[in-house]
């Protein structure tokens, strides 16, 4: 699955526990009629992914959706979900190029069948 959209807000990795666990978040906001505010974890090694992206950047975002059961002091069981991260890229390039009409396919272009070698061209090169 994945998310698009510009980048809110991305924090700080924070480690957790003995074991040295590593999670980074990042907020991204949709676009589309109601835009939609989706916090994205990166764990562990998938932390140092979002080093070489900023606020505002556009991005598409692959993600698993987590779920996991916890029970409380209580007895109660709780169900919590999450959205992990796992590979993000920048759509900005992709976008620049908006500006520019789309290439015919090459099938569009009729042959130069009378072609003549001999013929002469006044182009500088």
């Amino acid at each position: 699955m994945e998310v698009q959209g510009k980048i809110k807000m991305i924090d700080d990795t924070k480690t957790f526990g003995n074991n040295g666990f590593r999670k980074r978040e990042v907020v991204v906001t949709t676009e589309e009629q109601y835009p939609q505010h989706i916090l994205v974890e990166f764990v562990q090694d998938k932390c140092d992914l979002l080093d070489n992206y900023k606020v505002d950047q556009a991005v598409k975002i692959s993600i698993n959706l987590r779920g996991r059961e916890w029970v409380n002091p209580q007895g109660e069981t709780k169900y919590f979900n999450s959205i992990q991260g796992w590979r993000i890229e920048n759509l900005q390039a992709e976008a620049g190029n908006g500006n520019m009409p789309p290439v015919p396919p090459m099938e569009a272009f009729e042959p130069a069948d009378d072609l003549n070698e001999e013929d002469h061209d006044d182009l500088p090169f």
